[in-house]
């Protein structure tokens, strides 16, 4: 299928039809910075008539793996989006996500398909520094979020996606002049199928978006029913609590949960906690231990400080707190300025 452009769409302040798209295109593939060519690349491949677009995961929970989305799928998610933010035809929204994975794309099929007015710029950790005008609409990762709280009042909506957002980060929203929402979602579904609002209003479940509905398998793993998004149930591998067939919370990783003397903890809850007290980026591991069988590591980026206040401040429970600390001068990252955990863990592990 060879998708349709909304007659209203601009990219950049300059209205465009498919010929005039697909010239655009070859201009970013031929002319442009690495970050402009992957929009070009993208646009060429959206343009054709295959019924699929190939994308690739992000890598942050594991080898990036390739899948193959039914473009009337993606199409349906941008649907759903503009349904659930309001964000009609002829509204400004700002690009500011790499067009190499899903997030980045998606932004770019819902302006396509819905008429929006995107501007682009070059994916960075503050990418609203720089613009000069109020969007309706963007999408930022929580890291993007934490290096431009000054410049949020630039979005009207902000939906930030990419992974868990922690109590510091709820915190600093407060007097932004903003409406931020958390997404849940994941490659299978070409990007989110959750939202919870995190400002004005705190909410702790996320909602299913319309058409979707989730429920738990015997491992209390999320399972998502979106038919409009994918041709089979999608069983995740993250533990959820749920309300009712429409609201759910996320707990961690069933792959990430660190078995530590019998007592299971969940990293993403650590992290949560300690989140407020330290300024530093980090996460939580475990590595083995012979008594306990796991225990619980934290790593932490830059030059080593003393963090014993922080975990006494953040009242971590016996087992939760890190029997190790590692510091590692500067995180590795993936291409989606995500923390390479899977790197940073094999070159420090043991040390």
């Amino acid at each position: 299928m060879t998708p349709e452009v909304h007659p209203e769409f601009q990219l950049n302040g300059v209205s465009l039809d498919h010929k005039g798209l697909m010239t655009v295109a070859y201009s970013y593939v031929k002319e442009g910075e690495l970050w402009e060519r992957q929009v070009g690349e993208f646009l060429l491949n959206w343009m054709d008539d295959f019924s699929y677009h190939t994308v690739f995961s992000s890598g942050s929970t594991g080898t990036p793996k390739e899948y193959r989305l039914e473009k009337q799928h993606m199409i349906n998610s941008a649907r759903m989006t503009g349904e659930r933010f309001r964000i009609s035809a002829g509204m400004d929204v700002l690009g500011c996500l790499p067009l190499s994975y899903v997030a980045g794309k998606l932004m770019m099929v819902r302006a396509i398909e819905l008429g929006w007015h995107i501007d682009l710029v070059a994916p960075s950790k503050n990418p609203l520094d720089k613009v000069a005008k109020r969007y309706d609409f963007t999408a930022l990762t929580a890291y993007q979020v934490k290096h431009s709280l000054n410049h949020l009042y630039k979005s009207r909506k902000t939906i930030i996606g990419g992974g868990p957002v922690d109590e510091a980060l709820v915190e600093s929203l407060n007097g932004r002049h903003t409406r931020a929402y958390h997404t849940y979602g994941m490659t299978e579904t070409s990007t989110h199928v959750g939202v919870r609002e995190l400002y004005p209003n705190y909410e702790e479940f996320f909602t299913a978006l319309p058409r979707i509905k989730v429920r738990l398998n015997g491992a209390d793993c999320l399972i998502v029913d979106a038919p409009d998004l994918a041709d089979e149930p999608i069983v995740t591998n993250d533990l959820g609590i749920i309300k009712d067939e429409k609201m759910f919370k996320i707990l961690g990783r069933t792959d990430n949960v660190i078995n530590t003397g019998g007592i299971k903890i969940h990293p993403e809850t650590v992290h949560n906690k300690l989140s407020k007290f330290i300024d530093s980026r980090f996460f939580i591991a475990s590595e083995s231990e012979p008594h306990l069988g796991q225990q619980v590591v934290i790593y932490v980026e830059g030059d080593e400080v003393d963090l014993d206040s922080a975990f006494a401040k953040a009242k971590l429970d016996r087992f939760e707190k890190p029997r190790k600390v590692i510091f590692v001068k500067q995180f590795a990252e993936t291409h989606t300025a995500k923390i390479d955990k899977k790197v940073i863990i094999a070159n420090h592990q043991g040390k």
